[in-house]
């Protein structure tokens, strides 16, 4: 196997356990604040909104019509394929005009900027407050469930210790990019909540790794004098080089993603491009920590 980390390499991770927690609870404490205070700026998913269908002769250029509808003072619009190539979705911040007056406002702009080709709008509706206030329910329900979910299988995979540890990162993860999210007024969407499920399942993956080699190592080391310090050190150490190469390349992944995605999918790069810097950390530096606190507390307990 590829080492980017030496083999042999003894880092002292678990020294630094109380300026972990002094950085994490921080910016918890900080990104929470900002939720309660700011909030967030809901997409049309959530706040409701018009949703238009737009039929064109072929396949147009998106940025084409985002600049055409933005000219015509419209609205900001959310712009994607639907369908076929030569179907597009728009989606506008709901308006006070007549479903009408805005069908004509936008296939007057489009037909403007594409005077060649003929533009038909194939639908267009609303979506009301009440469906976007179901949608932010159901959405903080998968993000609890997945929690939750997370805790059960790791209590069950290993021992409460460690299901303890790796649900309080995924925690810590979540609250911190979705304070980023409202730092930055990122617009809140599914795809920005289909972010932090994946952000959820990937923390999770990376911390299991680290949990397993932990495992393993307190087996093998059962009956010698090293102490639980001395085996979670050496499990991350072992687990630094597989750390870093995925998250690595999965960042580089990511990258291209948010700066050469479009704008469509810039919400959720950036989502997992905050969720996956902070989740790999957290494996490391949070989850490990609080297993390691708990496991002395342990055996603190038992010698006395």
């Amino acid at each position: 196997m590829f080492e980017i980390i030496k083999p042999g390499t003894k880092i002292d991770f678990l020294s630094y356990t109380k300026y972990y927690f002094t950085v994490s609870i921080i910016l918890t404490v900080l990104c929470f604040g900002i939720l309660l205070s700011k909030g967030f700026n809901y997409g049309i998913d959530f706040a409701g909104g018009t949703v238009i269908q737009a039929h064109f002769e072929k396949d147009p250029n998106l940025d084409e019509i985002r600049k055409a509808i933005n000219s015509a003072g419209i609205g900001d619009a959310v712009i994607q394929n639907f369908g076929d190539g030569d179907d597009v979705l728009i989606r506008l911040e709901k308006l006070d005009k007549n479903l009408d007056v805005i069908s004509k406002d936008i296939q007057n702009a489009l037909v403007q900027a594409f005077d060649s080709e003929k533009v038909e709008i194939v639908r267009i509706e609303q979506v009301g407050p009440q469906v976007g206030e179901q949608l932010k329910t159901k959405a903080l329900y998968a993000v609890f469930y997945a929690l939750i979910g997370m805790l059960i299988y790791i209590a069950l995979r290993f021992r409460l210790i460690y299901a303890v540890g790796a649900v309080a990162a995924l925690a810590h993860d979540v609250i911190i990019t979705l304070g980023v999210l409202s730092i930055t007024g990122k617009e809140i969407d599914l795809t920005i909540v289909a972010a932090i499920l994946t952000i959820v399942g990937y923390s999770i993956n990376d911390t299991v790794i680290v949990f397993d080699r932990v495992r393993e190592n307190l087996k093998a080391e059962g009956g010698s004098s090293l102490s639980v310090k001395d085996v979670l050190n050496r499990s991350l150490n072992e687990t630094l080089t597989r750390t870093v190469i995925t998250s690595g390349t999965t960042l580089f992944a990511v990258i291209a993603l948010y700066f050469f995605g479009g704008e469509v999918i810039n919400g959720f790069a950036f989502t997992l491009l905050i969720g996956i810097g902070f989740g790999t950390y957290s494996s490391v530096c949070v989850a490990a920590a609080i297993v390691y606190l708990l496991m002395a507390k342990k055996e603190t307990k038992a010698i006395a």
